[in-house]
């Protein structure tokens, strides 16, 4: 008897999603609670399990195609991992399927999650031969990115292709002027959708100062081997500006307000949405209660959601809420920059690379390291002088790390 896959409950108010990739084909055998496929929704990417344990049935749904929740995408056959092999299929598209996989795609029986697929395929790696860190033995990006590092070779195949190939001529001019059209995930739509609504609607301004990272870099420097013994994490920059955010968020408390309708909400708590790196674009968890949380803890649940991102597992109720956004764009070389709020908050910190500069301290040129803080506000309801007295703060907090610890 067949068992229907439906589309999972995706989060409070997502309905819909878009289908992003099949992990399993038709006559494959299936565990169960295994992923068979991989939604896309507005936010995040999430794996739909096989209820039971068969051979997975026709596909209902293409990749691309909208589905809202409880639609039916696919049926769970009876069976086992011979009678997959033995489903009915014509045999000639049967064989070129398999040549075709043995071509150009991983090993069928290990379950790779999409950005880890495209990884593999981009190297040309085989996944059997890397050693998984998550959960239950899997593989990650890391894995694999490390697997490529580590120099491994390529499969003896393509080494005897290679080597049978002739040596390639020097090229000549060809003219051609190639394009390649690719759908936008959801999640970039929605990317792209919201940021646009927030230039509509905001009254978008931004503020800039700058800031000595010096103390910091001693600071961690000082503690950091201390730091990580005791709390196993390590010290990194963050922690220190999420923690004067939440203290120049106290003082400035239109800065973490938003407007609904008519009215303003001001918060009393800081929900702090940290921007970090995914697969498919840029996710937004949320570190939640931060004001209320030590070092080691902001540390701890920073690098939990860089590595569920990487990963591809954060879900929605972790980039539910958040009432201040702030974005690193300092890891990847940007030296300023103006960033777009996360509607509905009403303002977002970024950060910037730190690099040595000449500046005056005390009447004397000196080399000091600086970093660039753009805040980018909605002028509706925060003014001029409080962006101002929001970045000084926070300047005076990074440039004197004391004042976090008593709250000056």
């Amino acid at each position: 008897m067949a068992i229907e896959v439906t589309v999972p409950a995706l989060g409070e108010s997502i309905t819909e999603a878009t289908l992003g990739e099949w992990l399993k084909q038709p006559g494959d055998a299936v565990a169960a609670d295994e992923p068979i496929a991989s939604l896309e929704t507005d936010k995040v990417a999430l794996e739909v399990p096989a209820p039971q344990a068969g051979v997975m049935g026709a596909h209902q749904v293409a990749v691309g195609d909208t589905v809202e929740v409880g639609a039916v995408i696919a049926t769970i056959e009876a069976g086992s991992g011979t009678a997959a092999k033995s489903a009915p299929a014509p045999a000639k598209e049967k064989s070129e399927t398999k040549e075709a996989a043995k071509a150009d795609e991983p090993d069928a029986s290990i379950t790779l999650s999409p950005s880890v697929r495209r990884l593999v395929l981009e190297h040309g790696v085989d996944p059997s031969k890397i050693s998984g860190t998550g959960k239950d033995g899997r593989l990650t990006k890391a894995d694999v990115e490390q697997y490529v590092q580590s120099g491994a070779q390529q499969p003896a195949a393509e080494q005897a292709a290679a080597s049978a190939a002739p040596a390639p001529s020097a090229p000549s001019p060809s003219g051609n002027r190639n394009e390649e059209r690719v759908r936008m995930t959801r999640l970039r739509q929605t990317v792209a959708r919201r940021l646009k609504e927030a230039q509509d609607t905001a009254a978008l301004l931004t503020t800039f100062n700058d800031v000595d990272m010096s103390a910091v870099i001693e600071t961690r420097s000082k503690y950091k081997e201390l730091f990580a013994k005791k709390h196993g994490v390590k010290l990194g920059f963050m922690g220190f500006f999420v923690k004067a955010a939440c203290m120049a968020l106290k003082d400035v408390p239109s800065v973490n307000g938003q407007i609904d309708g008519e009215e303003i909400v001001y918060h009393d708590y800081a929900d702090i949405s940290v921007a970090v790196s995914a697969p498919n674009g840029l996710v937004v968890p949320v570190i939640r209660n931060a004001e209320s949380m030590s070092f080691a803890d902001v540390e701890n649940t920073i690098g939990d959601f860089g590595k569920r991102a990487k990963d591809g597992t954060l879900t929605m109720a972790d980039m539910k809420g958040g009432t201040f956004t702030i974005s690193n764009g300092g890891v990847f070389g940007s030296l300023m920059s103006t960033p777009i709020i996360n509607p509905p908050q009403s303002a977002v910190l970024g950060l910037h690379r730190i690099e040595d500069r000449a500046v005056v301290v005390n009447g004397e040129i000196v080399i000091r390291p600086m970093m660039y803080l753009a805040l980018s506000y909605d002028h509706r309801l925060i003014d001029g002088r409080e962006a101002v007295t929001f970045l000084v703060r926070m300047k005076e907090a990074i440039e004197d790390p004391a004042r976090l610890l008593i709250d000056l």
